[in-house]
């Protein structure tokens, strides 16, 4: 695909709409936040690889990952105290193992290749288990203490043909993201960014199989799974490295 004569209008109005919807947090949620939100969803939605220079990667050979050689890699654009923006690339079989975005929203559009997202809901901050609960395999007494009662809300794959996936604080705001059939990337706007110091940490969680299947059927009859997520350390075989973006500047 040929880059449209636009290509740096185009990524600095994606930007610049993003400071608009996000730099007033007591806005969030009110309509004029909502229609800021659809401005920047239907700009998302027409950006391409070639507008940000990006050019579809190749297969890349079956081989141990290294050091040198990350499965996932990241190319910075800029980042406000309002929101962060930058490209994820995951090489073929890669995955961003399932994760949460505290307080935050995002959006998520496929630049090539194709990625599988699960997203989970949290139902409650509670996390009190009944202690006649049994996991596969059990769980030590410690273990308990970091699960969080959740719902498969959805899993879908998305291309560059693609709208954006979006997330909220209250939806969609935990998922894993697999890179399917190949090397993909996607364009990232999360708001606000991380920041551990202001209590928006990335924790990582693991499904359990619950040794019962009775609470599965309940809540499966009314049209969504609830699973219990326990969190853990980041995965070792995950770990994500930076490059080079090579695309128009963004000048916030």
């Amino acid at each position: 695909m040929m880059p449209r004569d636009n290509m740096t209008s185009l990524v600095q109005k994606i930007g610049r709409q993003a400071l608009v919807t996000f730099r007033n947090p007591s806005l969030v949620g009110d309509k004029a936040f909502l229609d800021n939100q659809g401005k920047l969803q239907t700009l998302m939605t027409e950006i391409r690889a070639a507008d940000l220079k990006i050019a579809p990667r190749k297969v890349d050979c079956a081989s141990t990952p290294l050091p040198h050689n990350p499965p996932v890699t990241y190319m910075h654009i800029c980042e406000t105290d309002q929101f962060s923006m930058g490209v994820f690339l995951l090489k073929s079989g890669a995955s961003i193992p399932l994760h949460d975005h505290p307080g935050m929203y995002g959006m998520l559009k496929v630049m090539y290749g194709k990625v599988r997202i699960t997203c989970f809901d949290r139902l409650d901050k509670s996390t009190n288990v009944a202690s006649d609960t049994q996991f596969k395999p059990p769980l030590l007494p410690f273990q308990r203490d970091t699960l969080r009662r959740s719902i498969l809300r959805s899993v879908g794959e998305f291309t560059e043909e693609s709208g954006p996936c979006i997330l909220t604080p209250d939806r969609d705001n935990l998922h894993q993201i697999d890179a399917v059939d190949g090397p993909t990337a996607f364009l990232d706007i999360l708001a606000p960014p991380y920041d551990p110091d202001d209590g928006r940490d990335c924790h990582y969680y693991k499904v359990l199989e619950s040794a019962s299947d009775s609470e599965d059927k309940k809540a499966e009859a009314q049209g969504q799974k609830e699973v219990w997520l326990m969190e853990v350390l980041q995965p070792s075989d995950f770990w994500c490295g930076g490059e080079p973006y090579p695309g128009p500047e963004v000048d916030i």
